[in-house]
């Protein structure tokens, strides 16, 4: 690729900001540098460590990262340094490079139940994915590698890969007692071998995340409110990080201002959970009925 396009991401961190790349930098590996000896494996890093506001550089998947000291603010630098990160890439030269002191982390996958008895989720010790993806049929696999290969497996019927794990929906024809086992270790030596997890023309697609939803919302009808953007900002503090840990994803879909309903939809391990449309309904609703004090009364929750 010779064009490269960076978008600059803001965090819940002020010193820290995105630097968000049209192409995978690293796969299934991250890399934190906290001066310019540490930042040897990594070209760009030591570059950018040229620049004297620079305290922390994070590299993972596309997207890289910086924290900078208090000596300026971010939005007097911030374009300098994206241009800065997209001259680099465009030269073609190596965002990381082989080094002893780039030390290779074995790979290492556990298993773990989840609410729904057709889903397992795989946990691996590695970054997989910045976002969330979920695959219903090999024909949504294109772009995404390793989901393709898990559909070669006849019991598969779902995969979903976010943050540093897979959950896989199975069909009835097998236990999980008969094949987690080797779903795990499949997965283990796929990291392993170091294959991509994702292709880069997956992040020019729709991303199954609340912000892209927002911003389909505001592409259908006009800009958002601010009531939408209080109940995403609830989602993602309150209710994803819980839901994630059960391997699945929530996803704020719309908001209805006469019924003061909001639909959600759920997706990896929630969808099709016999309990949890009625379990996340009711602990979502409550929780929006009580932080936005009667703004919301109903939230609808379908399978993605």
């Amino acid at each position: 690729m010779s064009d490269f396009n960076i978008k600059i991401q803001p965090t819940n961190n002020d010193n820290i900001v995105k630097f968000i790349a049209n192409s995978f930098l690293t796969q299934a590996n991250s890399y934190e540098f906290k001066n310019i000896e540490e930042a040897k494996p990594s070209p760009i890093a030591q570059q950018l460590f040229h620049l004297p506001f620079v305290k922390t550089v994070y590299i993972s998947q596309n997207f890289i990262a910086i924290e900078k000291y208090n000596i300026v603010g971010w939005e007097t630098v911030q374009d300098e340094v994206a241009a800065s990160i997209s001259e680099y890439l465009e030269s073609g030269e190596p965002v990381i490079v082989s080094s002893e002191t780039a030390q290779k982390v074995p790979v290492t996958v556990y298993a773990e139940s989840t609410p729904n008895p057709g889903v397992m989720k795989f946990v691996a010790n590695k970054p997989l994915a910045d976002g969330t993806f979920e695959f219903k049929s090999i024909d949504d696999t294109a772009d995404a590698p390793l989901a393709r290969e898990l559909f070669s497996f006849p019991f598969v019927k779902e995969v979903f890969i976010s943050a540093n794990y897979v959950s896989i929906a199975k069909y009835n024809m097998a236990e999980w007692q008969e094949i987690s086992l080797e779903l795990r270790e499949f997965i283990r030596i796929y990291i392993e071998d170091g294959k991509s997890i994702l292709s880069d023309a997956i992040l020019q697609k729709e991303e199954v995340s609340a912000p892209q939803a927002i911003e389909n919302t505001k592409i259908e009808r006009g800009p958002i409110t601010d009531i939408e953007k209080e109940i995403v900002s609830i989602l993602d503090e309150y209710v994803r990080p819980a839901v994630a840990s059960d391997g699945g994803h929530i996803a704020f879909d719309s908001f209805n201002e006469e019924t003061k309903t909001v639909r959600v939809i759920l997706q990896g391990a929630c969808s099709g959970c016999p309990s949890a449309t009625v379990t996340l309904k009711n602990g979502i609703e409550t929780m929006l009925k009580d932080m936005l004090q009667g703004k919301v009364m109903n939230v609808e929750a379908v399978n993605g």
